[in-house]
């Protein structure tokens, strides 16, 4: 179990560096990432390398006994980077230094300056005793829209498309009189009078994604032969162009950062079982948390126990320790409040008592066996980028809420979900659920109809099938590419404006549909008496947004104790009470007190030998 943070030892004079070290040793850290945003540290000049506050720090810890995952610092230039170098917004300006993240991908001299560093970090530490893994970057997600940028766009539209001809058909460019006869016309999706093409914005999306990857790879490619595992923390949001799944392919480990917000707790299993899934099912690594939590532009203290409750959960569903952003907290910098394993106050406060509970927790862990999941809650990184794009028939569409709500309602009833892909094996999962899959190819909708005809149960919302792959509508009736499997045909979108109550007693809202039987069966029905949720065999179609307890009815989940999350690894249960009541759990051995129970108090955790 990997335990600990990111230390900036640049950021302390020396004597605290021999501090922090037995502070690490009292808390149980074994890793820690070191040199992320330490570029203009290890080279003050262009081409004049310091190296030696980074030996004795590295030194140190090596005789403390504890492990280093040494980042490359790539993702924060140092101020002498040419402004060529750096990105230029949608708008047309060039960003100034002075954060983080000032920089294009694209640019010859950033790239080159990136494998510079990094061949000189592998050069010197490659063979460091206290070298655990090597951590390329931080939070790949900048966007630019320079002329580095834009070529870069243009050779990549050539490899996917071919021929202008055939971009011009995926981007439907006849509308608004876009059609391209040359290349060199195509720009990156800058500021524009009205609306932009979403087929151009959904591709630059892609081609962001896939230009970081490859200077992830240019960086790997010079670390892989230290030996060390390579990897990158994944970093989560609406404004990050990179899809994960086809990243994991490429690093050694995946991991993440996470931050949770409105319900930490149904949020972390969430973030966690996305990993897994990109992970392939294989352990994974939380590489950064909080020990605050961030709601509503506020910091907020987590409530005693809640850091290790959150930090347990990620463990249940496959992550291989604990980190945190960061070790001791900044007394200056942008992120001054963002908190650390040591805070402001010190060793001697909550948090770092809390810390060391939690080392001394992980330390006595060992490996379970995979985790168990009865269903499956289909994610496509693409479709979230699709729907956002302006021009929608209504702007309350969100793909996140909808993936989140198909995986909160299992998780808040006790059932284990995956995040899977429509394009995978799905034959294991009693139950899938298809939340707002408007990105589908033939290939993907084929795979479904083999699910549902093979007797498992598919559970499709509004929205899905709609588009194919370039996000061009499927006429014929929506939703396109599920229609037959469905047994519908849906005429028309009637976004709503207030909720409804459906035939059933249910509460609709956001979003109806006209929707005519092909085949279905009319489950519920919308006031007017026309279809809302609709069952062909085992593919159920619901056309509106239900609430979490109608959701669960249809699903037919039964009652679980409220705050309860439970997942079974192998044949061992990890069992943590989020609630303020005593909760039911199997009957078993808590590895962590050696003790048996059945019960576990409010705030409580166990890991339970328990077999099935």
């Amino acid at each position: 179990m990997y335990y600990g943070g990111d230390y900036n030892p640049e950021q302390w004079p020396r004597e605290v560096w021999h501090e922090d070290v037995a502070l690490m040793r009292r808390a149980g850290v074994n890793l820690v990432t070191v040199g992320v945003f330490s570029w203009a540290r290890l080279e003050p000049s262009p081409g004049a390398h310091d190296f030696g506050w980074l030996d004795e720090v590295l030194d140190l810890l090596h005789a403390g006994g504890i492990r280093v995952n040494l980042a490359t610092p790539t993702a924060s230039p140092p101020p002498w980077f040419p402004a060529e170098a750096r990105n230029v917004t949608a708008d047309g300006v060039r960003l100034a230094h002075g954060s983080r993240d000032t920089y294009c991908v694209s640019s010859p001299y950033y790239r080159e300056r990136s494998r510079d560093v990094a061949a000189r970090l592998a050069d010197r530490y490659g063979g460091h005793p206290a070298l655990a893994m090597w951590h390329v970057h931080n939070e790949y997600g900048s966007w630019c829209h320079c002329e580095h940028t834009a070529a870069a766009f243009r050779a990549w539209l050539r490899g996917r498309h071919g021929t202008l001809e055939a971009l011009n058909d995926a981007w439907t460019t006849a509308f608004w009189g876009q059609h391209y006869t040359a290349w060199e016309q195509i720009e990156p999706p800058r500021a524009t009078q009205y609306l932009p093409n979403p087929a151009h914005a959904l591709d630059f999306r892609r081609f962001l994604s896939d230009e970081l990857l490859g200077h992830f790879r240019e960086q790997k490619k010079i670390l892989a032969p230290t030996g060390a595992p390579v990897t990158t923390n994944f970093v989560f949001g609406a404004w990050v162009p990179v899809n994960h799944r086809d990243w994991a392919r490429e690093v050694d480990l995946v991991a993440i950062d996470h931050y949770p917000a409105a319900d930490p707790p149904s949020e972390t299993a969430f973030a966690a079982d996305l990993a897994r899934h990109w992970a392939g099912g294989e352990p994974w690594l939380l590489m950064e948390q909080a020990v605050l939590t961030y709601r509503d532009g506020r910091m907020l203290a987590k409530s005693p126990g809640e850091i290790t409750r959150l930090s347990l959960s990620p463990v249940a569903r496959g992550s291989q320790g604990a980190m945190f952003f960061q070790w001791r907290a900044s007394r200056g910098g942008a992120e001054l409040w963002h908190g650390g394993m040591v805070p402001h106050a010190g060793p001697d406060s909550a948090v770092f008592r809390e810390a060391c509970e939690l080392g001394a927790l992980l330390s006595r862990l060992r490996p379970a066996g995979p985790v168990r999941a009865e269903a499956a809650v289909l994610w496509d990184a693409e479709s979230w980028w699709a729907l956002q794009a302006p021009g929608l028939p209504s702007s309350e569409i969100d793909y996140l809420d909808a993936v989140r709500q198909a995986h909160r309602v299992l998780y808040r009833h006790g059932v284990t979900a995956d995040l899977a892909h429509p394009s995978g094996d799905l034959s294991g999962y009693r139950t899938v659920l298809v939340p707002n899959l408007y990105l589908l190819s033939d290939d993907d909708a084929a795979n479904l109809r083999r699910y549902a005809e093979g007797g498992g149960t598919l559970v499709v919302t509004y929205l899905s099938g709609v588009a194919d792959p370039y996000g061009r509508v499927r006429t014929g009736g929506h939703p396109g590419a599920l229609r037959d499997l469905l047994g519908i045909s849906v005429e028309e979108f009637r976004p709503l404006e207030g909720p409804v109550t459906l035939s059933n007693g249910d509460t609709a809202s956001v979003w109806s549909e006209l929707v005519r039987l092909r085949g279905a069966e009319a489950v519920a029905t919308y006031p007017d008496g026309s279809p809302a949720i609709t069952r062909n065999g085992g593919a159920w179609y619901v056309s509106t947004r239900l609430t979490d307890d109608g959701y669960a009815r249809l699903l037919g989940l039964p009652p679980h104790p409220a705050g309860l999350e439970l997942v079974r690894r192998g044949d061992t249960v990890f069992a943590v009470n989020h609630g303020d009541r005593p909760c039911p759990v199997p009957p078993g051995h808590d590895l962590l007190t050696c003790t048996t129970l059945d019960t576990l108090p409010p705030g409580g955790f166990a890991v339970l030998d328990s077999q099935p």
